[in-house]
């Protein structure tokens, strides 16, 4: 496990759930959208957790508390107890506990899981900036939360308070399409008063190491769906990725990453979990996955064979990252990925 530059996708000889001792999993996106389990999802974590695999479920969103997380998932069919969940909120309130003097005020701009977490490290919530805060959190609040929240922020950001936020992603997954995320409150306040906060979440290394003092880790496998916070947090905190195409990232932006958003492993859910993956191997001036090959011309990238198409888009990644070298693919992969669906 490093940070040098990843030029194709891994192979497995062992099925994921017996090399790694521990799946960090996102929840949006890879075990559920829109409150619903994803196909798959429960019958794949069911095997993997009775092989032996502990089950992790990591979050940035702030909003929910890990109890509330565990019940949705136990009604969903997969069994999880409050101590499987760790929450970005989780992670900015050990940071902010790090900084501030022990019962110290923080003002809260989000829900309830930020107030929880606070208490949980001995902080104390409280609502105005005229309440003597000795530093600020920010977090997720769902699509209620009053505007006037923004503006208590900046007041007390403008006072020279301290100012922390769980996570900065700008958009969040929804039954009904993206809406705006915690990044979008953000930068609300970032335009208010021309501060810079600090940040917990994925993909920084506070919710990496929250994750791995909370879960005990050896060998953890970071399991998700977004390139620029699961990805990027595994590459962060040096430890292997699988990447699901069930959720944000499809087929030409896996193609276009930069070397710290490259997972370790690619496959189309959490059944990746359950096998060995494929090696991705040079032949001639390309790379072989199963039945296909492909290389990078001079403009685009070139496909032929046939078989599976994750092995194709397998392939197509080690011609993508090695073209690239240390930057993006700007190759047009567009005739290669439809040739397989994808």
């Amino acid at each position: 496990m490093s940070q040098s530059v990843r030029t194709r996708p891994e192979g497995s000889g062992q099925a994921l759930s017996e090399a790694y001792d521990t799946a960090l999993l996102d929840l949006d996106g890879v075990v559920y959208a829109g409150g619903n389990a994803i196909a798959h999802a429960v019958d794949s974590l069911a095997v993997a957790r009775a092989g032996g695999m502990r089950l992790a479920y990591v979050t940035n969103n702030a909003l929910r508390t890990p109890d509330t997380v565990a019940t949705h998932l136990t009604e969903l069919g997969i069994p999880t107890g409050a101590d499987d969940v760790i929450t970005s909120a989780q992670a900015v309130a050990r940071l902010i506990s790090e900084q501030v003097p022990a019962g110290a005020r923080v003002l809260v701009i989000g829900g309830e899981g930020l107030r929880v977490a606070l208490r949980e490290r001995g902080l104390e919530p409280v609502e105005s900036a005229d309440d003597d805060p000795a530093a600020v959190v920010q977090g997720f609040g769902g699509p209620e939360l009053p505007w006037g929240r923004f503006a208590e922020a900046s007041y007390a950001v403008a006072r020279g308070v301290p100012w922390f936020a769980s996570n900065t992603d700008l958009t969040i997954p929804s039954g009904r399409g993206i809406a705006p995320g915690n990044g979008a409150a953000v930068e609300v306040v970032r335009i208010a008063t021309g501060a810079e906060p600090q940040v917990a979440g994925k993909p920084l290394p506070p919710m990496h190491r929250e994750t791995i003092l909370r879960t005990g880790a050896e060998r953890p496998l970071v399991v998700g769906d977004r390139l620029d916070t699961d990805i990027e947090g595994a590459f962060n905190g040096e430890v292997d990725s699988l990447l699901v195409l069930t959720g944000v990232t499809d087929g030409a932006q896996l193609l276009a990453a930069p070397p710290q958003h490259r997972p370790t492993y690619v496959d189309a859910d959490l059944r990746g979990l359950l096998t060995g993956q494929p090696d991705v191997v040079a032949a001639g001036e390309g790379f072989r996955c199963g039945g296909w090959t492909a290389t990078a011309g001079a403009e685009r990238l070139e496909l032929d064979g046939d078989g599976e198409a994750l092995d194709g888009l397998r392939a197509l990644c080690a011609a993508a990252w090695t073209a690239a070298g240390d930057g993006s693919c700007a190759l047009d992969a567009g005739k290669a990925l439809a040739r397989l669906g994808l």
